[in-house]
């Protein structure tokens, strides 16, 4: 029950106190549950991200989901969910009320201005992180440059850049090609 709780109360923390949507929400889950807790690998994270991204709703909610489920399965998935979207439900129903009133009061907008500011350079810096440990190779930094520059000027559905990335990945390690090329650096 220990962990039940500890799942719902950090999920409620990062979605009650990160504004941007799932990605913005990178920098506070691999501090608390790559960092601090240990409960998975910067590795595993991107991993949620990507197969969040490709499933229905929201990514960070799924990545909660993953998450809970590898902690405690089903029970672990519903409490890590449960506090992931019960902070924004009371905020959003809140704010709801009274935004009619709000929404054009300059000093308003100048804060969003500034919070959105703060999670470009957030999200820039997780994504630092995570290169750091994804571009091992030359085969994953053509991925990447390939899926950026194409994703950049076209409207494809992330879930063909992911999909195709991830056949690549083992079309390239089936046939040998990586492995070789591996091989060769030890």
């Amino acid at each position: 029950m220990k962990i039940l709780l500890q799942l719902f109360l950090i999920f409620a923390r990062i979605g009650g106190f990160t504004f941007g949507g799932g990605y913005a929400m990178l920098p506070m889950l691999q501090k608390e549950l790559v960092e601090n807790k240990k409960w998975t690998t910067n590795e595993e994270l991107i991993d949620y991200y990507a197969i969040g991204q490709c499933t229905p709703g929201v990514i960070a909610v799924n990545v909660a989901t993953f998450i809970g489920f590898k902690k405690k399965g089903v029970l672990g998935a519903i409490f890590a969910t449960l506090g992931m979207v019960t902070p924004s439900l009371i905020i959003v129903g809140s704010i709801a009320m009274f935004i009619s009133g709000f929404q054009d009061y300059e000093p308003v907008q100048w804060a969003f201005s500034g919070i959105r500011a703060a999670v470009v350079a957030l999200i820039l810096s997780s994504m630092w992180k995570i290169a750091k440990k994804s571009l091992v190779d030359i085969f994953a930094i053509a991925i990447f440059l390939v899926v950026a520059l194409v994703s950049f000027f076209t409207d494809l559905s992330p879930v063909i850049f992911v999909v195709s990335a991830g056949l690549l990945g083992l079309v390239l390690n089936l046939t040998g090609i990586r492995k070789a090329k591996e091989e060769k650096k030890k």
